[in-house]
């Protein structure tokens, strides 16, 4: 009697992407590891360890205001976007109607395009508005390419939905609004969370576009970006590193709420 043998563990494939993997994230960590530095500027060697520049980047009035604007515009974005995204994704997924697919890839683009060109486009088109560059513009921009972002997601678990619940509903007596608040809106309450936390995290991280549409007040990476030019010290790589681990957080717990079985 003869037994199966096991396949082969690919440890030379796992070794290749743990090696490419580690040499394109070898940037982030050297960055997090210069904001611990014990130097007046951003560079090497490293000279110590300290928390200095965690505590001026605390005290760092131009930054709080700065955070601020960002938390501003990436909560009316994320708000925005999830609405419009969730009446998108509950149109493509009831009605059939002309254009549907196009309507479809339209919503997309602003994420497949350049952010440059979306920027650009954005630009022009509120030039020939007669519309000041602010914080306003900048929400506008956010929520265009914030849309498919939160889109997505909710259409994705629309395209699960079993339509025989809806239907049981209408048989009771419901109307369509009780329908949508008591059988809908529950199954697709986790992704739609998901999609907003994604949403979110895009537009406060966003610099290109915001550098076309922003005005007088900064958010907080174009502050970042406009030290880069003048006065490059370890703060930077401290407020960088804060960044990323709160990015990192709300996508981990994006991907974590969207799960099948929530």
């Amino acid at each position: 009697m003869t037994t199966a043998r096991r396949p082969r563990r690919p440890w030379g494939l796992g070794i290749t992407a743990a090696l490419i993997y580690g040499f394109l994230n070898a940037p982030i960590a050297v960055l997090v590891i210069m904001s611990f530095n014990d130097s007046a500027i951003l560079s090497l060697p490293f000279r110590g360890l300290t928390l200095a520049w965690y505590g001026a980047t605390w005290r760092d009035r131009a930054i709080q205001t700065a955070l601020l604007n960002s938390l501003t515009v990436a909560a009316a974005a994320t708000v925005l976007a999830t609405l419009l995204g969730l009446l998108a994704a509950f149109a493509i997924y009831r009605y059939r109607f002309w254009g549907r697919t196009s309507f479809r890839i339209a919503l997309n683009l602003p994420i497949l395009l350049p952010g440059i060109v979306t920027g650009v486009a954005m630009l022009a088109y509120f030039s020939q508005l007669g519309l000041g560059l602010s914080l306003g513009t900048v929400i506008v921009g956010h929520v265009v390419f914030g849309l498919p972002v939160a889109c997505g997601p909710i259409l994705t678990r629309l395209s699960r939905f079993p339509r025989s619940l809806e239907e049981a509903a209408y048989d009771l007596g419901a109307r369509p609004a009780q329908v949508f608040r008591g059988v809908i809106f529950p199954y697709i309450r986790s992704a739609v969370i998901a999609g907003a936390l994604l949403a979110f995290t895009l537009s406060f991280d966003e610099v290109v576009v915001t550098l076309f549409l922003t005005g007088r007040e900064n958010t907080l990476p174009m502050e970042i970006w406009s030290r880069l030019r003048t006065d490059i010290t370890p703060e930077i790589a401290a407020i960088a590193t804060l960044v990323l681990v709160a990015s990192t957080v709300l996508v981990l717990l994006s991907q974590w709420i969207v799960k099948p079985d929530r």
